[in-house]
């Protein structure tokens, strides 16, 4: 017996993904203003997305060539604790709330396995699949916008009407044909708020009228992404930032009452360490520390740069901790 859509979203949740819905697996329309913003400059050092790896991006199908559908889902990461602009401890460093637990990475691979796994147990015919998380050379938030799970915002994340912009995203890519899901209309409307709280600047008019980001100026670019020394003119911005940034969905109005995940593994382990005890870190000991965690992408070498950058920070603007966070 063949699998339904609705089967498989049911499926999707069971899996323990909050939001499930099916794409196309065609090209996106959104692929030519991709081409376009990196061929700009914008997407910065990031190679993975201006070399073949970003061309790759053009199709899902070169993927997987058999690809017909794209089971598209999120997972809720959000949490009790508080939010960048409640924060008031400049001793202490800010890590981007998605990297506060285990490495999402391993537990969204593990889910969409075990997705697969139950799919076989329905769908009676033989299929191809593939799982993509994050690294993979897919517009995944174009995509889940197509399987309806939400809009992509002015700050470029994707936002579920009802429960806002703390997820994380996953794909599987499946050679079984499935009727899509209606994409969600945009409903940011007027808003901007998200757009006047970014310290840097980093969010900044299309000519068609929209918005794009400028990742050499995001300060989640620049903390983990970029390598190297940064511009002097930016560094002061950054504020207590050591890994990554919140403060465009902290004051988005959508993630006002987002729900708060139930799952253990996305409970702190790393919420706002004391930026001393990060300063006598050896090589070693950040190792041991942040291997399974996303914090690990930023290196020994960059995390300590952002150490010393939100220390000198604290010791001149203490009134300060996150720059100019929710003004």
């Amino acid at each position: 017996m063949a699998i339904s859509p609705q089967q498989l979203k049911q499926l999707a949740h069971a899996c323990g993904f909050e939001l499930a819905g099916i794409a196309p697996a065609l090209p996106s329309e959104d692929f030519e203003r991709f081409e376009t913003w990196r061929a700009a400059g914008w997407a910065g050092e990031m190679a993975y997305l201006t070399d073949r790896r970003g061309d790759l991006r053009s199709d899902p199908r070169n993927l997987l060539a058999s690809a017909q559908c794209i089971l598209c889902v999120g997972k809720l990461y959000n949490t009790a604790h508080p939010h960048t602009p409640e924060s008031e401890a400049t001793e202490r460093g800010w890590i981007s709330r998605y990297a506060w637990g285990a490495d999402y990475h391993d537990l969204l691979r593990r889910d969409l396995e075990l997705l697969v796994q139950r799919l076989r147990e329905v769908h009676a015919e033989p299929f191809e699949w593939k799982i993509c998380v994050d690294t993979a050379p897919l517009l995944e938030r174009s995509y889940a916008r197509a399987a309806g799970l939400g809009w992509i915002g002015k700050n470029t994340c994707l936002i579920n009407q009802q429960q806002g912009s703390w997820f994380f995203l996953g794909e599987l890519l499946l050679s079984i044909p499935l009727a899509p899901d209606t994409a969600a209309p945009d409903r940011c409307g007027t808003c901007t708020r998200c757009i006047d709280a970014c310290p840097t600047v980093a969010i900044v008019p299309r000519s068609d009228g929209g918005w794009k980001l400028d990742a050499r100026l995001c300060i989640s670019y620049l903390t983990i992404e970029k390598r190297g020394e940064i511009a002097a003119e930016l560094t002061g911005q950054i504020g207590n930032h050591i890994f990554g940034c919140d403060i465009c969905q902290d004051v988005c109005p959508w993630n006002a009452r987002a729900p708060v995940s139930s799952q253990a593994e996305f409970e702190p382990a790393e919420f706002a360490p004391r930026l001393e005890d990060l300063a006598r870190l050896s090589e070693e000991e950040f190792r041991a520390r942040f291997r399974r965690s996303p914090v690990w992408r930023a290196k020994y070498a960059g995390f300590m740069r952002n150490v010393t950058n939100a220390m000198s920070n604290a010791q001149a603007h203490p009134e300060s901790p996150c720059s100019s966070a929710g003004q």
